[in-house]
């Protein structure tokens, strides 16, 4: 659960000097045991009385400096430090060391204005300003500075949005120390719960679990047509429980999957899709999900367990459909397995078993059965997982594995943290404006009530928004201005944050800036739009899913046990369709008419039948959609070994294959 766009060019820590570098490598290496000692509740055990947001204080003290002397302004600084970045770590070092220290005092006064917090306040925003700049670019840059400079200028604005305009000193004050912006909920739900769960992946990668996962799909699968990108699919649905990001999931995964994809016959384009759209789909997977989702419990009061149960039937479809067009692009294509020699042997990779599915399951039975927080979960998982490493010969000789851990962590931390403070700006502002209150409103009547118009524009909005900003800032700003409005309108709520959670993610293979797309090209030498299209025709079935659990949430595991067990399989028969007609090819290729007619069957049968105003209309929809798919299906096996055109089997094997 790691950054989700590419990262900067990182400066060479030996690029720092003696002093600089071992600052950083304290500050990283530290951040995980900190977070483990507030987290865990130490202070009480030890009788000291302490805020939490003095824990976020400390946490910004150990996390700007990194990012400043770090990460340069422009690749051309990566090979020097310049002296601004070293007094821009040491004023982002004051800044989390201010709140840290005098949060109790300041907390008595909070609405009190005095010059410090005010200078103190402006230098906070300033600097995450420029931290998230260097990570993410202009964008969310761009919209913060927007809304900030909105709440400054009220008074321009004319209509119900317009106001008196909120004083410089006052608004800094609030954005900077409030309990609704920079030290709010997703900063809290980054200190507290996700960094737990970046430990837990980076320490279960690091003591061998990520090998085995790619081990363990390549002996299952590799010697079954299209074995190598069924592989891919395993291994990164796997590893994505443990990561919760696209891109480090693509990058961790793809530079073993991608290379073999290609070597059995995919097309480069093709062979990163498949490996980008896997990798994306990390961030849905449970039990551990991107680091949005865990903010889905504080703005909907629905404990993370239930979150995840929830979201795994719409994972799984996510996956069936991947799965589906990948064996079929085999069979399309005629590609066949991996020989035996080149496998590894499933009883010795078995024998490895215990590295994953011991901290896994530790980690599902702290979560489900004894209702831990998200965050303590995780860190018993973590305690697992080093005991394990303990006890295993080839990780006690070497005990720098924990190090290294503890380092990726860190390092994972930054760029999220910052875009967490940057969102706490954006939710702050909306909050002191009473924007909140009101885009609901507009945005209900923009949509004249109609909840069908209201879903689409949130859908836009969220792949838009999510094409310049990581899934976090995306489902920040989207579930604050837009979910109420899909509430109020009948949506259910952990339907609506799953909606919203579902769009941000999708922009990370969605042309035109896809960036999971970009990293599985530039591993496949492919070219990236071309590698963006296709990975969005291989996951086309995340598209129409939100919406069909939006209005009928059996896929959500909310209903009666018929209705959840009817929607479940005929969403499964409906991803099979779906997938047959994007690949164009079931037992031999489809004609374009097929192929429409099938993906129209597909969603006939995605639609899922549940008592309320669709009830009649998602039946008769699902028994047509049955019929035609029956008859489909046993149309083209009947078919089978008949010819098509000699056309349309010439632009079978004459499809350009400039990327391969």
């Amino acid at each position: 659960m790691v950054s989700e766009l590419e990262g900067p060019r990182f400066r060479n820590p030996a690029v720092l000097g003696q002093p600089w570098r071992w600052i950083t490598r304290i500050f990283m290496v530290g951040l995980a045991p900190v977070g483990a000692f507030f987290i865990m509740d130490a202070p009480s055990y030890l009788g000291w009385s302490f805020f939490i947001e003095q824990y976020y204080g400390i946490m910004l003290a150990m996390v700007l400096p990194c990012v400043f002397l770090l990460v340069p302004p422009k690749k051309s600084l990566a090979r020097v430090l310049p002296w601004f970045d070293i007094v821009l770590a040491i004023a982002g070092f004051a800044v989390g060391l201010y709140v840290a220290l005098f949060y109790p005092e300041m907390v008595r006064w909070l609405g009190i204005i005095t010059p410090d917090r005010v200078i103190m306040g402006t230098l906070a925003i300033v600097l995450i300003f420029e931290a998230v700049r260097r990570f993410t670019g202009w964008v969310l840059v761009s919209l913060a500075g927007v809304f900030i400079l909105y709440a400054r200028f009220t008074w321009i604005i004319p209509g119900a949005f317009g106001g008196d305009g909120i004083p410089w000193g006052r608004l800094a004050n609030s954005l900077f120390l409030d309990k609704n912006a920079l030290l709010g909920t997703p900063m809290e739900v980054t200190a507290i719960t996700v960094l737990p769960f970046i430990l837990f992946g980076a320490m279960l990668f690091c003591v061998g679990g990520g090998a085995f996962l790619t081990d363990f799909a390549m002996s299952i699968l590799g010697r079954y047509r299209g074995g190598p990108a069924k592989m891919a699919v395993l291994a990164s649905s796997l590893f994505g429980t443990i990561s919760g990001s696209a891109v480090a999931n693509v990058t961790s995964t793809g530079v073993f999957t991608i290379p073999l994809m290609k070597r059995t016959g995919y097309k480069a384009h093709v062979a990163g899709a498949i490996e980008a759209t896997a990798s994306t789909g990390g961030q849905i997977m449970p039990p551990v999900m991107g680091a949005a989702a865990f903010l889905i419990p504080e703005y909907t009061g629905i404990p993370y367990s239930s979150v995840a149960l929830a979201a795994f039937i719409p994972a799984l479809l996510y996956y069936i459909g991947i799965f589906v067009q990948v064996d079929l692009e085999a069979g399309k294509m005629g590609l066949k397995g991996l020989p035996a020699s080149q496998l590894p042997s499933l009883r010795g990779v078995l024998k490895q078993s215990y590295l994953f599915v011991v901290p896994l399951a530790v980690l599902v039975y702290a979560l489900f059965i004894m209702s831990l927080s998200p965050g303590k979960a995780a860190f018993l998982g973590v305690v697992s997982i080093i005991i394990l490493g303990l006890l295993r010969r080839e990780t006690r000789q070497h005990p720098a594995w924990m190090l290294k851990a503890l380092a990726d962590t860190g390092r994972g931390l930054l760029e999220l943290t910052v875009v967490v403070a940057m969102a706490g700006f954006i939710i702050g502002v909306i909050t002191f404006t009473g924007v909140g209150f009101l885009f609901p409103l507009f945005l209900g009547h923009l949509a004249m009530g109609n909840v069908y118009l209201l879903l689409i524009i949130a859908a836009i909005a969220a792949l838009i928004l999510g094409m310049g900003m990581p899934t976090v800032a995306v489902y920040v700003l989207v579930a604050v201005l837009l979910a109420p409005s899909l509430v109020e309108l009948g949506i259910k709520p952990l339907a609506a944050h799953l909606f919203i959670f579902y769009w941000g993610m999708l922009s990370m293979i969605t042309p035109p800036v896809c960036f999971a797309s970009f990293a599985a090209a530039a591993l496949a030498n492919a070219d990236s739009m071309r590698t963006g299209y296709s990975a969005m025709r291989i996951g086309i079935l995340a598209y129409p899913v939100p919406f069909m659990f939006a209005l009928g949430p059996a896929l959500l595991l909310m209903g009666s046990p018929v209705e959840v067990i009817v929607a479940i399989i005929t969403a499964i028969l409906g991803a099979f369709l779906i997938g047959a007609a994007a690949i164009g090819f079931i037992f031999r290729p489809l004609s374009p008419v097929m192929r429409v007619v099938m993906g129209l069957a597909g969603v006939a049968l995605l639609m899922p039948v549940q008592q309320g105003q669709l009830h009649t209309i998602a039946l008769f929809s699902n028994i047509i959609g049955g019929v035609v798919a029956a008859f489909l299906v046993w149309w083209e096996w009947r078919m089978r070994e008949r010819p098509r055109t000699a056309a349309l089997k010439a632009a079978l094997v004459a499809e350009p294959d400039k990327d391969k």
